[in-house]
């Protein structure tokens, strides 16, 4: 067994639970959407971001892509959070929620094509 892509797919499999566990619920309701996941959220998409890095295939390639589209996603997110929290009048809206509980949603898309990609590449490996 190969660490390197064990730790490979954790990563990538792990953003995206953690995105889906903040996407899933009420699209306006804050209270089921945690900033703390959303946090967690963003190091993964991170972390899975710089270990796409190295990979110079042309599937390395779409990788790289899709975690930048959910890293850009997920920051997106995260500043309209602050904006609503820290800066406008009317503070957290179920307008802003949301907004970005949308924003991630499209991570949440990016982070599922990359599955499917570690997943067919897994498949085609092993023929």
């Amino acid at each position: 067994m190969n660490l390197e892509k064990v730790v490979f797919g954790f990563f990538i499999v792990l953003a995206a639970t953690l995105n889906f566990g903040f996407f899933i619920g009420e699209i306006d309701n804050p209270t089921h959407h945690d900033v703390y996941e959303l946090f967690a959220a963003i190091v993964v998409s991170l972390v899975a971001t710089v270990l796409k890095l190295g990979d110079r295939t042309q599937i390395g390639a779409v990788h790289l892509s899709t975690s930048l589209v959910a890293d850009l996603q997920l920051l997106a997110a995260a500043m309209v959070w602050g904006y609503a929290a820290h800066v406008s009048a009317d503070g957290m809206t179920p307008e802003m929620m949301a907004r970005i509980v949308s924003m991630s949603g499209g991570a949440l898309f990016a982070n599922v094509v990359s599955v499917v990609i570690l997943i067919a590449e897994t498949i085609m490996q092993r023929r």
